[in-house]
């Protein structure tokens, strides 16, 4: 077998049993367990959820998207070796540490294997909750050309590119595209304050005004524990996107979860320590991946500018990339989740055939 036929690139074709369409994104695919198949589970496995909560297997692909393409590379490679099991070891580990410092539980009922969770349904809050620790990337692009007010907060004259901002910014932006609300682009991704959020918390799907302090709290707390353990590691927790939703305990409470994937090198800037002490940045994040392709063609405005986009898909569609390219990634996402988690990284042989067997024999959801 070839590493390429060990890398998951398609995960949307697995024979497990569902009767809804299955909704895959740009590197995880979910599949909707039936009624029945979701309240078998939630009894023969006691999981803390309503007895009619609706189940999910998230199933994890080692593509890798930037600049909202997916990339390949020579030799049928159409994802990077060990990305997907690095990624969910990552977010397991912190959505563990999470739990222990009582900070508030996430989607996931159970790890039947490296590249699959699975998920109770959640009512997505439509923010991507942004914390910065540094200034650098888009902010500091948009910085340098004279912006001062980010997301409703003005910072101070006089910062340099990737040095530490005075203290941690929340700069939120919308989560899909939100229509009516004034002042707000009906656009993804767009950059909102506090106060948007304030007067139109219904349209951004909060349960409350009160909510949204329950948010930044998380959003803050969950980056601090972060921090302080990369801290640990000589590692720098530069920013990061967490997700957040709604979903009813076994008793039918609504509460307020960490979603999707937190401090995983997709989501999130890691510097090195030692590298930054000696003034350079080196990348333990999918950002190295940007900056690669940045510099590998010739008009880097295509992948900068959106109005570009539909040159960027053709760009990522007809280019191969070097295969070393992605083994370089590889190095850098087993890299950050051995030394996170401090364990070595088992790499499936056959993931396809893996995740098909245990779903099967564990827990009968494949025909």
């Amino acid at each position: 077998m070839s590493l390429a036929d060990k890398v998951l690139a398609v995960n949307d074709d697995l024979p497990i049993r569902t009767d809804a369409p299955v909704h895959s994104g740009k590197v995880r695919s979910v599949y909707w367990l039936t009624a029945a198949d979701s309240a078998r589970l939630v009894l023969e496995r006691g999981y803390d959820v309503a007895p009619d909560a609706p189940l999910a297997i998230m199933v994890i692909s080692d593509r890798i998207s930037a600049f909202d393409c997916i990339w390949h590379a020579e030799g049928g490679m159409r994802g990077v070796p060990g990305k997907g099991a690095a990624l969910n070891a990552i977010s397991n580990h912190w959505f563990r540490l999470f739990r222990e410092q009582g900070l508030a539980d996430s989607h996931i009922l159970e790890i039947p294997h490296p590249l699959v969770w699975i998920v109770q349904k959640a009512k997505p809050v439509m923010i991507e909750a942004i914390a910065r620790q540094y200034i650098t990337g888009s902010m500091w692009r948009s910085y340098d050309k004279g912006e001062r007010e980010f997301c409703g907060i003005t910072i101070p004259d006089g910062l340099q590119r990737d040095q530490k901002l005075p203290e941690l910014l929340i700069t939120p932006s919308s989560k899909g595209v939100l229509n009516d609300i004034p002042g707000v682009p009906a656009v993804d991704d767009v950059n909102v304050t506090r106060s948007d959020i304030e007067n139109n918390f219904s349209a951004f799907k909060f349960n409350s005004v009160g909510d949204i302090d329950l948010y930044e709290r998380l959003l803050r707390e969950g980056f601090e524990v972060i921090s302080a353990e990369l801290a640990r590691l000589d590692q720098i927790f530069v920013d990061t996107k967490f997700e957040f939703g709604y979903v009813k305990d076994k008793s039918g409470n609504q509460k307020l979860i960490y979603m999707d994937e937190v401090g995983t090198p997709d989501s999130s800037r890691i510097w090195d320590g030692e590298a930054l002490r000696e003034g350079r940045v080196v990348e333990n994040s999918k950002e190295d991946f940007r900056q690669l392709l940045l510099q590998h063609f010739p008009d880097p405005d295509i992948l900068l500018n959106k109005a570009r986009m539909a040159e960027r898909e053709v760009l990522a569609r007809d280019n191969a990339l070097p295969v070393e390219v992605l083994m370089e990634i590889s190095k850098i996402y087993v890299g950050i989740a051995e030394k996170i988690t401090g364990a070595s990284l088992q790499l499936a042989e056959n993931p396809k055939a893996e995740i098909i067997e245990v779903l099967r024999n564990e827990f009968a959801l494949v025909d």
